[in-house]
């Protein structure tokens, strides 16, 4: 069975790329994410063929996964980044990303953030409330900054097809300005003599299932900038979808550029994907601890938990988990369960599988995105380690070693 072109069983077994998971985990241990290098560059290249013949400048959301040996592929690739914090900067930059070619997102950036990003002279500030100008000029002037290039988000008061707590262009979200505050603005710009008003930011959603509200959304932004001649940038946030489940239907990439492309072949586009690159290249590794059967049900209790993927909790996201070692055996509904102390802690409810044991490997696929990145210490639980396979498919290292107890100790003073 293959899930993509990646993550697939071999005689039995899974294996990312060429690689099966279970020597990974012998060396390694679990919970462990496992990461196809080569998977995240192809989903890369999908997208940028699907713009190939418009302006396109592509910059991946660092915020879905910001590890640095990710990062590093993606800019060695040709990737701009888009971040949503200073961290995201500095690590950005320490993955070797030209500041130039960096987007500065994000609806609460403090003063200390943006003057960090002046001074790293980062290439475009996403700007979405109006006192946030003041403090770019005020770093501009500190820092000598001339023209700092400005996309104003706006909220296009379009509501997206999917999860409520992910779309973002509505409006009763907390994203972006309105078309009357934009219009202030722009008549304005003389108040802001460093900063070059030179784009329109639009992002309404991630995991976005159809291209008619994405249509929508930037027809709107092009409405609103057609006064301003010297806006010739757009950029569209990302939403680009990943399938979680499957046989699931969703929109391609190319449906969503042949969808712009009547509208904007004027204008420089800017994209901002994220979980549609590397969510599907990443999957989550964890061994059962216990077999308890309960109220009718079977529950497989595994080392890995909410803290290390929260998704399913937080979202009730549905991702698929299937066994290391595949078996043709008849498949029951069994519930993957956490030792987190919280009923919240379910990975999986009602998932088919065969029967299994204690000390058996499940693995949690499309699991690249918001996973590590969104992951915590509650209950004093360490991290789990990273590893990549890297772009030749046989190949893998460790990224980000496995916390220690001594590693949640460190930086307390008490």
């Amino acid at each position: 069975m293959t899930f993509n072109h990646s993550i697939h069983y071999h005689h039995n077994t899974l294996h990312i790329d060429s690689i099966p998971v279970a020597d990974i985990v012998r060396e390694v241990g679990t919970p462990v994410y496992i990461y196809s290098l080569k998977r995240a560059l192809e989903n890369y290249e999908r997208i940028k063929n699907a713009f190939a013949d418009f302006d396109a400048h592509v910059h991946y959301s660092a915020k879905a996964n910001a590890n640095l040996a990710i990062l590093r592929a993606l800019i060695q690739a040709g990737a701009g980044i888009d971040a949503v914090s200073a961290g995201e900067i500095h690590r950005a930059i320490t993955a070797g990303a030209k500041p130039e070619n960096i987007v500065f997102a994000g609806v609460g950036k403090s003063p200390t953030e943006i003057a960090y990003a002046v001074s790293q002279n980062v290439g475009w500030f996403n700007v979405e409330n109006v006192a946030e100008l003041q403090y770019i000029q005020t770093a501009a002037e500190q820092y000598q900054r001339e023209q700092i290039n400005i996309a104003l988000r706006l909220n296009p008061e379009v509501t997206a097809s999917t999860h409520p707590y992910i779309a973002t262009g509505h409006g009763g979200a907390k994203f972006g300005l309105t078309a009357d505050v934009i219009g202030g603005i722009l008549a304005r710009q003389t108040d802001y003599p460093r900063l070059k008003f030179a784009g329109l930011h639009v992002h309404i959603g991630s995991q976005l299932g159809d291209t008619t509200a994405t249509q929508t959304a930037v027809q709107k932004a092009l409405d609103m900038i057609a006064p301003y001649p010297a806006i010739r940038t757009l950029n569209i946030g990302g939403g680009f979808p990943a399938a979680y489940q499957t046989g699931q239907t969703l929109p391609a990439v190319a449906e969503f550029a042949a969808a712009l492309k009547p509208i904007v072949k004027d204008y420089t586009l800017l994209l901002e994907p994220g979980r549609s690159i590397i969510a599907d290249a990443g999957i989550l590794i964890t061994q059962i601890l216990y077999v308890k059967q309960q109220a009718a049900q079977t529950f497989y209790i595994v080392d890995a938990s909410m803290t290390e993927l929260v998704r399913p909790a937080l979202y009730k996201a549905t991702h698929e988990i299937v066994p290391v070692i595949g078996h043709e055996a008849e498949k029951n509904a069994a519930q993957i369960v956490g030792p987190v102390c919280e009923t919240s802690d379910v990975l999986g409810r009602d998932v088919l599988l065969p029967t299994l044991q204690t000390g058996d490997l499940l693995a949690i696929l499309t699991a690249g995105a918001y996973g590590m990145v969104m992951s915590s210490n509650y209950n004093a639980r360490p991290r789990p380690a990273e590893v990549v396979v890297n772009p030749d498919g046989s190949t893998w290292q460790i990224v980000r070693q496995r916390e220690t107890w001594d590693d949640l100790l460190r930086s307390e003073l008490g």
